[in-house]
């Protein structure tokens, strides 16, 4: 970022899509059964408050949904809700909804014994795709039975990834096609108001699949309610021990490639303008991914926020705990999991980011600046926004911001950097302690809060000078409002604080 100084218009009007709190990602459902992913979630919720929840697993034999037996010499077909009402029920009580991503394969509607993670969701097509539609249709009868109408509105995707060959045999495009077409034809069969997406690609030959898919959907005259896809930052990881060492990739460059999936969509007459929703993103890809736990990681997403609604409906972070085990149970309190809280709702630097915008969602009014470091808005004449600084020593943002009247202004500022807001460093400090105890880690919790100062701002000539102090890898976000001043009688706050 530079130095240089700029004026706020508060006549500008700037589009500024901010749906940070759309949905959010999770390890596998049935980690929802577990106490320590409970209060991670209902932390997260407290805090920032998602709209939906994303996660792998929904078929997966430890939800336990989908279950065949003999009887009278013939295969039966039975379905058990208890566990995934359990957790649907736990997350409407969190004010959070289901992002329904179908998959993975029950093993015993499976066509092959391909699995992928620590888990072993199997990853192969259905032995019979009546068996797949009977069980994704019951499901959806069951949801809209005990939750009612607002079903219709939980989006739905299916399958996760059909383009690596990990999480769909082979990465076969035409099967996954059929996949789609019998879900998404059995699924509007049952009830049209259901909103379904795919192909829920990643990375890999990411605009001939999207091309290809929507030929497809042409093709057969299917027309899904979005596309989705995923959006990850980095180069391959170096792994040392436990631990993945990344290179973040170039922003802009980043940023293209998701403008590719705009273009590409807005291309086919019959899907411009499309929803596009990536139901994955962050910097790393892999949950060892030391990135996630730095200050790092907090700037540079705090850039792709202010700019992932430019091409994006909805965009979904992965994830919002560390209660997570696709390659296996973590070994150490910062392993580099992707979520926004540690164990023991440790706020990582980047949870503050997320809280930042979420604040600037609330606080309303109009976008009137946003460049690569800044994103500002007005509401009233009121101000609020967030300064980050990716890489750059000793830097400052200074603005001007037109005030009127003659009262003052309150700036409060929440400033997430190296030296003030770095859960990280301080464990790294106590040594390192994989298994904190209780007093360690209310020592960390208490280093990963922002730092919050306030001061009072006098207009001279309808305007006043601010300038932010934003260190290397911090976020700052700020407030400038008016200032109501109700002083009790008899109290001097000056001669308060000179006492002596």
């Amino acid at each position: 970022m530079s130095d240089e100084h700029i004026t706020i218009d508060p006549e500008e009007r700037i589009s500024f899509n901010n749906q940070v709190d759309y949905c959010v990602g999770t390890g596998r459902l049935g980690l929802a059964l577990t106490e320590e992913y409970l209060k991670e979630l209902k932390y997260v919720q407290d805090m920032i408050g998602f709209s939906h929840i994303r996660g792998h697993g929904l078929f997966s034999d430890d939800v336990s949904i989908y279950h065949e037996y003999e009887e009278d010499g013939k295969t039966k077909v039975e379905y058990n809700y208890t566990y995934i009402d359990r957790i649907f029920d736990r997350y409407l009580e969190l004010g959070i909804r289901p992002y329904l991503e179908l998959g993975f394969m029950p093993d015993k509607m499976a066509s092959g014994t391909q699995t992928v993670f620590y888990w072993k969701a199997n990853t192969t097509p259905p032995k019979d795709y009546d068996l797949w539609t009977d069980m994704v249709v019951a499901l959806l009868d069951h949801l809209t039975g005990r939750y009612g109408d607002e079903v219709y509105s939980w989006p739905i995707e299916v399958w996760n990834e059909p383009n690596l060959p990990g999480f769909w045999y082979q990465a076969d495009k035409e099967e996954y096609f059929k996949l789609f077409k019998k879900t998404f034809r059995a699924i509007k069969k049952k009830d049209k108001r259901f909103k379904v997406g795919g192909p829920a690609i990643c990375g890999v030959k990411d605009e001939e699949w999207i091309r290809d898919f929507l030929e497809f959907c042409i093709k057969e005259k299917i027309h899904p309610d979005c596309i989705t896809r995923h959006h990850y930052t980095i180069g391959f990881p170096e792994r040392i021990g436990h631990c993945d060492y990344s290179k973040l990739e170039d922003s802009e460059m980043r940023f293209a490639n998701l403008q590719s999936t705009r273009d590409i969509v807005d291309s086919f007459k019959e899907f411009k303008d499309l929803p596009i929703h990536l139901t994955e993103f962050s910097t790393s890809y892999t949950p060892k991914g030391v990135i996630h736990d730095t200050n790092i990681n907090a700037a540079y997403l705090a850039r792709q926020l202010s700019r992932l609604g430019d091409m994006n409906e909805a965009y979904s972070y992965w994830t919002f705990g560390d209660v997570f085990e696709e390659q296996g149970v973590p070994n150490s309190l910062f392993h580099g999991g992707f979520g926004l809280v540690a164990a023991g709702n440790i706020p990582k630097p980047t949870f503050w980011t997320f809280y930042f915008f979420k604040q600037l969602k609330l606080f309303g009014g109009d976008c009137v600046y946003r460049d690569d470091n800044t994103v500002i808005v007005k509401n009233g004449e009121n101000y609020a926004g967030i300064v980050w600084n990716i890489d750059e020593e000793k830097q400052a943002a200074e603005f001007t911001f037109p005030l009127s009247g003659d009262g003052d202004y309150t700036l409060i500022t929440k400033t997430v950097d190296e030296k003030c807001c770095n859960p990280l460093k301080f464990w790294h400090d106590l040594g390192e302690p994989a298994y904190p105890t209780k007093e360690e880690t209310e020592l960390i919790r208490d280093a990963a809060n922002p730092f919050t100062r306030s001061m009072i701002v006098k207009p001279e000539k309808g305007g006043a000078d601010v300038s932010l102090k934003i260190r290397r890898n911090g976020v700052v976000y700020f407030t400038l409002k008016e200032r109501t001043f109700t002083p009790d009688r008899g109290y001097d706050y000056e001669k308060a604080v000179s006492f002596h």
